[in-house]
């Protein structure tokens, strides 16, 4: 059975918080508000976590799941090393809407799907995301929907989709701006555009000094 605890009340956002936590460290599945859209998450380095989050949207593991970070310093443990360009847009970006995708520390014990050696990483700016990170650690997260349904802007919208595969519902209200986050792979030389969402092509051009490929 789930429980939905209003995030807009402190009373409630401690005691939510503090559940949510706990169900993510015993393997359960949270779904929090983000400055995006809703998100499903788990704990990134458990792999059967992993494995119902992907179960519970009905996903499969060719669309490996991305992975929220709470702070700047965490990414420099999960990835091979942080290129210059990725500083440069960590900087400009971050917490907001913009994912990063780059090659994996080949010493993580985790399982996100078929990654080929990379990881999409963000960090949301949304502080209710933001607490949870930071106390329980990178999660891996989703949108908070089941394929093929459009993501959850609101955390009724997500149960409704979701039910009680989730554990904890953190209800933060309705999200601000629904816009999807941009992604920028940077495992080539040259940075790639793979989705335009909340921060736009001039933006990144502004900040990597070139033009990104598309």
């Amino acid at each position: 059975m789930s429980t939905v605890y209003d995030c807009n009340r402190p009373d409630s956002r401690d005691t939510g918080l503090s559940t949510a936590a706990n169900a993510v460290r015993a393997g359960g599945l949270v779904v929090l508000p983000t400055d995006t859209v809703y998100g499903i998450g788990a704990d990134a380095f458990d792999s059967t976590a992993v494995g119902s989050l992907l179960s519970a949207k009905g996903r499969g593991r060719d669309m490996p799941v991305p992975v929220l970070v709470g702070s700047w310093t965490t990414v420099d443990g999960l990835v091979l090393s942080v290129p210059r360009q990725a500083r440069a847009l960590i900087e400009a970006f971050w917490p907001g809407g913009l994912s990063l995708v780059l090659p994996q520390a080949p010493s993580l014990a985790w399982d996100l799907g078929d990654t080929r050696g990379t990881v999409n990483l963000r960090m949301p700016l949304h502080p209710v995301a933001l607490d949870l990170l930071r106390d329980v650690g990178p999660m891996a997260v989703s949108s908070a929907n089941t394929t093929g349904n459009p993501p959850a802007t609101t955390a009724e919208q997500a149960r409704e989709q979701l039910g009680d595969s989730v554990s904890v519902y953190l209800d933060g209200g309705p999200t601000t701006d629904a816009v999807a986050s941009t992604i920028v792979d940077l495992t080539q030389a040259r940075p790639r555009v793979l989705r335009e969402g909340a921060i736009g092509h001039a933006e990144l051009t502004e900040v990597l000094g070139a033009e990104p490929d598309t």
